[in-house]
This record gives structure tokens, C-alpha cells and sequence, in this order.
């Protein structure tokens, strides 16, 4: 059941082209992600969709009785509740129902007219219970503990938390309010791993459509079910999750890339041909290069292929490599003003290691890549940096940046001795081009300000690396450039993340901060879950019984027979192409007769022959590309 409806929805903002013939549906229950380059529109078309800016053209259809909620990417409000008065307010029909059933439960003590209080009486009841009645307070409790508050946050004034902890209060009360359809932009930004683990669960059993805007590839990946692709200003839709979208667009790109060489390059021919019958004194030679010369005229020329492209050429570099031990920490502890932040930090680092470091919010992580960076005194313990080791330090709140700068200054002023082309060449690296140099960094979105901090760490030729939630503000293509760069350098990370995908991707090592240890992981986020479910079964005491045996090797029977299957359907699709190469030579030794351009019908006839056998060609070398990489992901 369609719940929203779109159709060539168009928008503008002065004379700059936002939204371009934009059309799609959101089905009941459809979990959908919106992807796109920072500035592609997604947050505009959320505001389209709840009318808080006007569309400028096309139709928009939201069923009559769909309740939509809205969380935004920033979100400020003021009130005087505590915590859980505030997500108690979103249950107000549901405490006015329970009032008046107290109220009716009075009156039965003294009434004359019993039997009409208790109709009344059952009646509020039953839609009390359908209402969840007895079940909000479990809820609210339930949904504030996942998002990483605790019960002594309960009774806490809503004015005493932080921006990012009030945005977590925002979509606790959303996600209380059970609506039809959730638009959710930016959900995680502010969320620990644990908690965003809970809002993927959370959404993934959710009775109602999610469309959600986000960076994180991984969340992407636990929920969505389609995928919303924003570029050039339109959606182009994609039914699977996030890294099927990757696989399908990658050899999307591509064929659409061949599709148009291959037209300019026969296109080119065809005109070569032309210009040599047409500038011949033979007659029936220049007829025939006037008969090409018209069906070229008529030719569809497809228009170049343009992609949104957020990536950029960072590369780091050191200026000498460190010894073998880069950073040891021994019995670390650390208070503030008598609380204590964390206790018994033991960890080791080695060259060229990558490691993520992980905890819940509030754990210390930051306070500990201060100490390393002697911007704070531990309360006890020691740690030791080994030989030549040259630290660069990424801080996520940016506060090493200098608002008054222009970007171009910003540079400038870090590295004084770099000649004017330098700069603006390393601006341009980080796809800081023309007038972009001279904007203020106050003026800055979060994603520019973190290229500008990426960019003076880059310069700075460092051999460890202390990155606090670098990919925080990237868009997807800028984190995949930030990966590239750090899986490719030769020293050694040391990575704050509550970006799985990029943990995943990157990390060699996790370290897990508690309160009360650090405990070591030698693999990436993957290999780090793995153990923490296997130790989640030791405790539970669980074993492979019979059952689970031979359910195993069900499943590998059925794996065997979907390879073969998939060899048997690469294998045919081969077959297939290769006739029509073989009958696509044929055509083109015909065109090489010039008695051929003496029949125009036929003439007609082959070309449409030909471009039916190269789109034919096209969708097989698809069809090839997907059966093949489903074969490469059985690890053959």
C-alpha cells in the first residue's frame, strides 16, 4: 500500500536547481535510506514531504490518515520537565484516558445509574488497552535506556543536557510516538555504538515505513530494504540495502560509461566516412556519404554521463618512520573533580597498526587521546611513546580552527613556508577550488571544516595518527576517500569511531574503554562482535546439538547447489554474448560493401539491428557482472 507519492517534484532556491523531476512511492513498511553527496537535496526533500517548504511543481500524495514523524539533523527546544516528564508528554491522550478511568471508578461508589458507568467504564478500558495503556511506562524507560541514558538521567531537567543528549531525547519521543512513517536525518550522529545498535533493532521490527538519511553505511546496511540514490538532482532507486546499491551502481557507472564511448566512437567513424564519400569526385560515393550523412543526423546522441562526486585526493605521508613500539599505557587513570572517568588502561600499540578505539559515551575515550597529547595530566598510571614517534591529532570539535581565517589563511598560517601554488594546490586536493579558498571557516558546514582539519594533518607528515570521530560530517564518497588514504599510509592509526563500516574497513586492532579496563581485540569491528556473541553463548551455555548439526549441512547443500547454478547461468550468459559478437561482425563486414547504402530500408534495417544487439550486450554484461560477483561472495 502506497503510504506517500511523488511525481516530477521540482524545487529551486533563487536561481540554483535543488530538485529536478523527482518521482517515487514509500510503501507500508518500506525501510528506505537516502544517500547522496552533501548538498544533493535530501534534507529539502524531507522538508517538502512534512510542508515545511513549498514544492515549486509536480504532485505530492500523502494518504489521508498517515502520521508522519520528523526527526531533524539539529534540533533544539526548550522546556521545563525532566527527562522522563518529557517523553511522558508524548503519552497524553493515554494519561487522560487513564485519568478518566479513575474518575469512573469514584463514581461507581456512589452512582444510581450503575450499569451505564460500567458500559462507559468498559468501553475507555478497551481503547485503553488498544492504546498500549498499561505498557508506556516500561517504553519510555525501555527507549531512554537503549539510547544511552540512565536511570538517574530520569529526574534530570531537560535544560541540564547537552545539544547532542537533547537530540537523543528527540528521537526517544519519537520513536515513543509510533507513527506510519519516520523521517529520520541523521539519526546516529550523536548515538554510541551500543545505542545504535539498539535504534537498528528498534527499526528493523518497527510496524511502519522508516525513510532515514544517513552516512552510516553500516546501520544502512542492518535496515533498509531500498535504496534512494540523489544525484543531478533527481532519486534513482535501488531495491536492496546499502552495499548491493554499491555493487549495482558500480557496474551501472560503467556500462552507462561503455554505452556512451562506444556511441561517440562509432559516431566518429560513421562522420570519418561521411567527410571521405562526401569530399569524392565520385557520385555514387558522395550519394552514399549524403544517405549516411541523414541518418547520422538522426541518431539519438546519448549526453555525457555526469557523476556527483564527493571524493577527494588526500594522501598521508610521514617524514620518518617510528620505532617498533609506538605507544604503551600502563595502569592509566583518570578523575575529574573527584568523578571518576576511567581506571586499570592498559593498552599496546605497534607500527603501522590501525586501531579503533570504541566505548560508551562518556567513557573517557577523548580524555585519553588528550593525556596522550599532554593536554591533560593523568590522575595515575603512565604511558610512554617509543622512538621518533610524531603524533597528528584530528579533534572533532574542531576547536583548533580559527573562525576569523579565510580557508586559504587557514593553511597558510599552519604551514607559513609553502608558496602561494602550493596551498591552493592541496586546497584543490580537498576540492577547495576557485572563490571556495576565501570563505571564512566560520561560514563552514561541519563536512568542509573536517576537510580543511584533514587537510592540515595531511600536511603535516606525521607518524601516528590520533583521529577523534573523523568521519563524523564526510558524506559516504568523502569517507571512502578518508579509508583509501589511511588503509594506504605507512604510519601508524589510532582512531576514535562509531562508524562500524569504517572501523571494519580500516582497523586491524580494536580496543574496547570501560569504566574500569581496556580490553584488546586483534581484528576489525566484525571479528570484535564475533567474539563478544561468542562469549554472549559460552555464558548462556549453549552447544551444538544434533539439530543445529544438521541444519548446517542443509545449508551447505543449498550453497553447493547455488553455485552450480549461478556457473551455469555465467556460463550461458557467455554463450549468449559471444553470438552476438559473432553477429554483430557480420553487420559490420556488410556496412564494409558499399552496394549496401544503395538500399536505405536495409540499411535501416541493420542499424536498428545493431543497437537492439549492443543494448542486448549491455544488459547481458550486467546480468554477467552480478551473477559473478554472487559467485565471488561464495569465496571461490
Amino acid at each position: 500500500m502506497i503510504l506517500i507519492g511523488a511525481k516530477d517534484l521540482e524545487k529551486s532556491f533563487l536561481d540554483k536547481n535543488i530538485l529536478k523531476k523527482v518521482t517515487f512511492n514509500v510503501n507500508d513498511n518500506d525501510k528506505i535510506g537516502i544517500i547522496g553527496i552533501n548538498g544533493a537535496g535530501k534534507s529539502t526533500l524531507f522538508n517538502i514531504i512534512t510542508g515545511e517548504e513549498p514544492k515549486d511543481s509536480g504532485d505530492l500524495f500523502i494518504r489521508n490518515d498517515v502520521k508522519i514523524g520528523y526527526l531533524k539533523q539539529h534540533n533544539s527546544f526548550d522546556s521545563s520537565n525532566t527527562l522522563y516528564q518529557e517523553c511522558l508528554s508524548v503519552f497524553s491522550e493515554v494519561i487522560n484516558l487513564e485519568n478518566k478511568l479513575r474518575d469512573y471508578e469514584e463514581q461507581m461508589k456512589s452512582t444510581d445509574d450503575l450499569e451505564t458507568l460500567m458500559e462507559k467504564y468498559h468501553r475507555s478500558l478497551e481503547k485503553f488497552e488498544n492504546m498500549g495503556g498499561y505498557l508506556y511506562d516500561s517504553e519510555i524507560k525501555g527507549t531512554l535506556k537503549g539510547l544511552g541514558f540512565s536511570e538517574e538521567d530520569f529526574d534530570k531537567n531537560v535544560t541540564n543536557f547537552s545539544g547532542g543528549q537533547k537530540s537523543r531525547i528527540m528521537l526517544a519521543k519519537l520513536l515513543l510516538q509510533k507513527c506510519d512513517v519516520l523521517l529520520l536525518d541523521e539519526p546516529t550522529n550523536h548515538l554510541d555504538i551500543q545505542a545504535i545498535e539498539f535504534l537498528e533493532n528498534f527499526l528493523k521490527n518497527y510496524k511502519g515505513a522508516c525513510i532515514i538519511i544517513s552516512h552510516d553505511r553500516y546501520f544502512l546496511d542492518g535496515i533498509v530494504n531500498r535504496i534512494f540514490h540523489m544525484e543531478n538532482r533527481t532519486i534513482k532507486t535501488y531495491d536492496t540495502d546499502y552495499t548491493g546499491f554499491m555493487k549495482q551502481r558500480k557496474i551501472y557507472v560503467e556500462i552507462q560509461k561503455k554505452a556512451y564511448e562506444n556511441q561517440q566512437r562509432e559516431y566518429k567513424r560513421q562522420l570519418e566516412i561521411v567527410e571521405k564519400y562526401t569530399n569524392t569526385d565520385n557520385a555514387k560515393k558522395n550519394r552514399q556519404g549524403q544517405s549516411r550523412k541523414k541518418l547520422l543526423d538522426k541518431m539519438k546522441l546519448m549526453d555525457k554521463p555526469t557523476y556527483d562526486d564527493g571524493t577527494f585526493g588526500i594522501k598521508f605521508k610521514i617524514s620518518s618512520p617510528s620505532g617498533k613500539d609506538v605507544l604503551q599505557v600502563e595502569d592509566l587513570k583518570k578523575e575529574i573533580d573527584h568523578r571518576l572517568i576511567f581506571e586499570n588502561c592498559n593498552l599496546n600499540i605497534y607500527k603501522e597498526e590501525r586501531v579503533g578505539l570504541i566505548g560508551a559515551n562518556g567513557v573517557g575515550k577523548t580524555t585519553l587521546f588528550n593525556i596522550i597529547t599532554r593536554k591533560l595530566k593523568q590522575t595515575s598510571g603512565n604511558f610512554r611513546l617509543g622512538s621518533n614517534v610524531n603524533i597528528g591529532y584530528f579533534d572533532q570539535e574542531q576547536i583548533y580552527l580559527n573562525d576569523k581565517n579565510t580557508i586559504i589563511d587557514e593553511i597558510w598560517d599552519a604551514y607559513p613556508k609553502m608558496t602561494h601554488y602550493d596551498v591552493r594546490s592541496a586546497l584543490a586536493v580537498m576540492n577547495f577550488v576557485g572563490d571556495d579558498i576565501f570563505k571564512l571557516i566560520e561560514d563552514l558546514s561541519g563536512g568542509e571544516k573536517a576537510r580543511v582539519s584533514l587537510l592540515k594533518l595531511m600536511l603535516s607528515n606525521s607518524n601516528f595518527l590520533l583521529l577523534d570521530e573523523p568521519t563524523n560530517h564526510l558524506d559516504i564518497d568523502s569517507k571512502e576517500s578518508l579509508e583509501d588514504a589511511l588503509i594506504n599510509y605507512e604510519g601508524t592509526v589510532f582512531v576514535i569511531s562509531h562508524d562500524r563500516y569504517f572501523l571494519n574497513r580500516v582497523c586491524d586492532k580494536i580496543i574496547v574503554l570501560e569504566k574500569d579496563k581496556a580490553t584488546t581485540y586483534l581484528g576489525n569491528y566484525d571479528y570484535y562482535q564475533e567474539k563478544i556473541n561468542e562469549a554472549k553463548v559460552d555464558d548462556g551455555g549453549y552447544s551444538v546439538n544434533k539439530t543445529a548439526t544438521i541444519k548446517e549441512k542443509k545449508r551447505q547443500k543449498e550453497i553447493s547447489n547455488t553455485i552450480k547454478k549461478l556457473k551455469k547461468q555465467i556460463e550461458n550468459i557467455e554463450s549468449e554474448i559471444d553470438k552476438i559478437d559473432d553477429r554483430i561482425k557480420e553487420i559490420e563486414e556488410i556496412f564494409c560493401d558499399s552496394t549496401i547504402y544503395d538500399d536505405s530500408k536495409r540499411v535501416v534495417e541493420l542499424n536498428e539491428e545493431l543497437d537492439n544487439l549492443n543494448n542486448r550486450k549491455n544488459s547481458l554484461y550486467s546480468d554477467w557482472e552480478e551473477k559473478q560477483l554472487e559467485y565471488e561472495d561464495f569465496d571461490i
